[in-house]
């Protein structure tokens, strides 16, 4: 119901309980309130309680225009400062993308000449800016890595994450499947918040949410 449909039932005595409820909501419900005890109060017939009662509401929307005035130049501050922070956040946390397409192959070098090896239907993605002080990759495929020594190395797959220092290992991730093998060092792959680690030649198996193996390859 409209405002003005319900100020008009109010004033008639004809608001229901889900009525008055929405009435007692309005922005204006303590002025309208106060006109009626003053319109009560004071019984003239000549009285005219239409006009007193635009009046006040014509008071009211002043009150909330000067209002609107006071508040835009601190809208536009705030405007300006969100601008800022989103540009700040996207500069800094800017991500380089690699997407394969279907038989589609394809080998890159990370900044600390680390290598990685995509798999056809793969999207890796890592941000170059902070990499010297965070190694870390977002995986959708598989990949083939072939990591330099250095700092803690991780691979974030929606399966599970995969940590490492320098060594060799295959990563795969698709619907329902979750595969790592080691082919260099230590990997340690966290799956349920649960840490494996794989040596050199070992595997590690999800499918459908269940491990199938964690043994060594052949």
């Amino acid at each position: 119901m409209k405002r003005e449909e319900l100020i008009s039932k109010w004033l008639d005595n004809n608001l229901n309980h889900q009525e008055l409820e929405a009435f007692k909501k309005l922005e204006d419900y303590d002025d309208l309130v106060t006109l009626n005890h003053r319109l009560r109060a004071f019984k003239n017939d000549e009285y005219n309680t239409s006009k007193e009662l635009e009046r006040v509401l014509s008071k009211i929307k002043s009150k909330k225009t000067a209002s609107k005035l006071w508040m835009k130049p601190l809208l536009r501050i705030a405007a300006i400062l969100a601008i800022c922070c989103a540009l700040y956040y996207y500069t800094t946390t800017l991500d380089t993308t690699i997407q394969t397409e279907f038989a589609q192959k394809t080998t890159i070098e990370l900044p600390d000449a680390s290598t990685v090896s995509l798999n056809a239907k793969t999207f890796l993605a890592y941000n170059k800016k902070s990499w010297k002080n965070k190694r870390t990759i977002e995986l959708n495929g598989e990949a083939f890595f072939k990591v330099a020594k250095g700092s803690t190395f991780n691979v974030i797959t929606k399966a599970g994450n995969v940590t490492v220092y320098g060594t060799q290992f295959n990563v795969k991730q698709r619907d329902h499947y979750f595969e790592v093998i080691c082919y260099e060092g230590v990997v340690g792959v966290t799956f349920n918040s649960t840490l494996s680690k794989l040596k050199a030649g070992d595997s590690f198996l999800i499918i459908d949410g269940k491990l199938i193996a964690k043994e060594k390859e052949e």
